[in-house]
């Protein structure tokens, strides 16, 4: 892979700043949402065209 030059990787890391951040929300351990804010929230908010019938 072709490393940039310092002039436009300076010039890049200017205008975007840290566009991604070195870990993710996911692999972090200290998770922001409260417990309970999972699927089952995102489940219970289903339309009811999207429930399943017997």
């Amino acid at each position: 892979m072709n490393e940039l030059p310092d002039r436009v990787r300076r010039r890049l890391e200017e205008v975007f700043g840290d566009v991604l951040p070195s870990t993710t929300r996911d692999e972090q351990d200290d998770d922001p949402r409260p417990p309970g804010t999972g699927d089952e929230e995102l489940l219970a908010d289903r339309p009811p065209h999207h429930v399943e019938r017997d």
